[in-house]
């Protein structure tokens, strides 16, 4: 960590800025998780695409097929490969609470920037607010790494941005992944955006909450990756301008990049994103690999589809 505790929010506020991605994890035909692939991967997002920051083993990385050494491993990897170039938030999320902390505690000790924890499946819905502050303040009273939070529909509820504004409170949480519909991730940032970074995955919304809402980090999922290449940075390049106070032009870039959107999402079959975005992966020249169980693999067909919809759409490879 390159803060103390007391100076979390401080720094989350000064260096959590950019566009942060969520980095698929790739596996081997013989499932084991590809070291080199990984780093391979990571350098082109860094160098090429001008990545600012990594979040590691989360949904997108198929945590939930990985043992706990395992989504260790993949912490020292992601730390390895940034090597000082990117930043790194490593995700702890899990059921079970001594999970969490052992993972949020190797987050710190391996020299991760910061971690995310989502909203836990709550088996019981009396006093869910005071449950969740109970939670988050348990987690950030065993570790001094900053912490995001993340509020998804896969928990079964969202957490009210009330809610939210209370666990702004806390000493240690710095910023919010809020994967939630628009008019939320609003009031939130009206309510706490003095105490927490408010962000959300949405690429497609990204300039208008760069230009209405002053944000200034993309936290974050796949397209940083899967919508540019070395030659075609229109990301970057959108954003860039936007921050520069260009919106003519960051308006140009974004709507160019709707081809590219519609064929990677018309092409994504349902229950196989994690497949699709690693073939789609394959297709660039980064290392995809396979799927672990129980997420489910690409038929020929549905490769046939995708790769015939990459080539027309435009990117520039």
């Amino acid at each position: 960590m390159k803060y103390t505790r007391k100076d979390a929010k401080a720094h989350a506020f000064a260096h959590m800025k950019g566009i942060w991605a969520a980095g698929l994890m790739p596996f081997r035909d013989d499932l084991s998780i590809d070291e080199e692939g990984f780093a391979a991967n990571m350098n082109h997002w860094i160098t090429d695409l001008g990545i600012d920051g990594f979040f590691i083993a989360g949904k997108q990385g198929e945590f939930f097929s990985m043992s706990v050494e395992e989504r260790k491993r993949a912490f020292d990897l992601a730390v390895q490969a940034a090597d000082g170039r990117a930043q790194t938030i490593m995700s702890c999320s899990d059921q079970n609470m001594d999970v969490v902390i052992d993972l949020a505690r190797h987050a710190q000790s391996c020299g991760a920037d910061y971690i995310v924890v989502h909203a836990p499946v709550l088996h019981f819905f009396k006093e869910q607010d005071e449950t969740l502050i109970r939670y988050y303040e348990t987690i950030a009273s065993k570790v001094d790494i900053g912490i995001a939070l993340w509020s998804h529909p896969d928990s079964g509820y969202l957490m009210s941005p009330q809610l939210c504004n209370r666990l702004a409170d806390i000493e240690t949480v710095v910023a919010i992944k809020y994967s939630t519909p628009r008019p939320m991730y609003v009031e939130l940032s009206r309510l706490a955006g003095d105490r927490m970074i408010v962000s959300t995955a949405s690429e497609e919304e990204w300039l208008d909450n760069i230009l209405e809402l002053d944000w200034r980090l993309y936290l974050c999922s796949s397209p940083p990756y899967l919508i540019q290449t070395a030659a075609d940075r229109r990301m970057r390049a959108y954003t860039d301008a936007a921050f520069a106070g260009d919106v003519a032009t960051a308006r140009a870039i974004r709507d160019s990049l709707e081809p590219v959107r519609h064929a990677l999402k018309s092409t994504r079959p349902a229950e196989k994103p994690h497949a699709h975005q690693k073939y789609w992966q394959e297709l660039l020249g980064q290392t995809g690999g396979r799927v672990r169980p129980p997420c489910l693999e690409l038929t020929e067909a549905e490769k046939t589809q995708t790769r015939l919809a990459f080539e027309a759409c435009g990117l520039k490879l």
